[in-house]
Order: C-alpha cells, then sequence, then structure tokens
C-alpha cells in the first residue's frame, strides 16, 4: 500500500501530523508493506527573504499569535519533539527539490525527519544553500549531487511543481494531506487512532 504525504517542511501540523502517522504505522500489522512517499506543497510559494515566525504570525493573526503558537508547541512536545518558537520562515523550494534528490536515494523519510528537527527543535534557517547541503548531508545525501542540485535552479524544479498542481486536483487546499493508495484522504494532523483507523480501512479495500 501506497501512503502519499503532501507537506511542507516548515508547517508545524506537517511535523506534528507526521509523528502521529508514524505511530499508527508502527502499530499497523501490516507496516512492512506500507510504503511512504512525501510530496511537495509549498505554504507560501511566493515568499521572497526570511522573516521570524513571530512576525509572520502576527501579521497574519494579530495579538493572539503568541498564544496559538504556544498552543502549537505544546502539542508538539507532547509527541516527544522538539519545539522552537524563535525560527524563521522562508521560501522552501530548494529543500522540496532536495527532497526529490532523496527518494532517488531511498532517503526521502531520513531527509524528512532531518529538515524538520533542524526546523522546529533546532531554529536553523532551511532557506541558504550551505544550511540546506550540511541538513541533506547529515541524512545521507552525497555531498556532491545536493551541490549539484542546489547549484542548478531546474534540477527538480519540475517535479515539485508537478505534485503542487496534483495537490491542487485531489483537493488538498493546507497540509499535512496524507492519501492512502489513492483510495482515502486524511486532512490535517490528526491523532493517531485516526492515521490507524485509516490504515485499516484502506488495506481492507
Amino acid at each position: 500500500m501506497l501512503v502519499e504525504i503532501w507537506s511542507d517542511v516548515i508547517c508545524p501540523w506537517c511535523y506534528i501530523g507526521k509523528a502521529r502517522f508514524d505511530k499508527a504505522l508502527a502499530g499497523f500489522e501490516h507496516r512492512d508493506e506500507v510504503r511512504v512517499e512525501f510530496r511537495s506543497f509549498e505554504l507560501d510559494p511566493a515568499r521572497t527573504g526570511t522573516q521570524s515566525i513571530e512576525r509572520m504570525l502576527t501579521e497574519r493573526y494579530g495579538p493572539q499569535a503568541a498564544q496559538m503558537e504556544q498552543n502549537v508547541a505544546e502539542l508538539a512536545r507532547a509527541e516527544g519533539l522538539g519545539y522552537r518558537t524563535d525560527r524563521e520562515v522562508g521560501n522552501t523550494f530548494d529543500a522540496h527539490r532536495l527532497l526529490h534528490l532523496a527518494r532517488e536515494h531511498d532517503l526521502e523519510n531520513d531527509l524528512v525527519n532531518t529538515l524538520f528537527a533542524a526546523n522546529f527543535a533546532e531554529a536553523q534557517p532551511l532557506f541558504t544553500g550551505d544550511t540546506l547541503q550540511e541538513i541533506a548531508v547529515k541524512a545521507g545525501l552525497p555531498e556532491d549531487e545536493v551541490r549539484r542540485v542546489l547549484d542548478d535552479p531546474a534540477a527538480y524544479a519540475d517535479a515539485v511543481r508537478s505534485e503542487e498542481r496534483e495537490a491542487a486536483a485531489l483537493g488538498a487546499t493546507g497540509v499535512p494531506f496524507f492519501v492512502f493508495d489513492r483510495r482515502l484522504g486524511v486532512a490535517g494532523g490528526q491523532a493517531v487512532d485516526v492515521f490507524a483507523r485509516a490504515l485499516q480501512q484502506a488495506w481492507g479495500e
């Protein structure tokens, strides 16, 4: 069975949702027959430059932004995840291009986890080539191939855009968005039992 996860590496609900999905998958009796692939979805594809998460959220949601972020932090920590509120946001297109390279090396899950940890637990900016190269190599990717992709803006660009169009065609307006064997869709960072039921239902069908 194939589970596709549309997500962005700076999306807190993608971070939390993946942790919950992983727990559900770990308890699924057919887990060894489930393949998980990550699909590209940029939360803010037009963004240029970087901005503190605090400022971005305040501009978007107003004075309640700080409490909203604290609530999300508590939910992440309840899942055993590190979460810092002094992060930056920026354009994630290059990170998505590297995830396509990672898929070819069967290291996509490793890179997703490393990117999530770097962003949320360590507050590393994911928006410069040097930082992305360091993170990708840490996840196990060959340094020369990482550098080649980062130096070539066209590398995997069409693949990223294609997956983003596919998300729209499937009706995904936000992330995370989980698709189970193209039979069942689950939106959002749902509870572990929701993902467990989705795995069972999709397998049964």
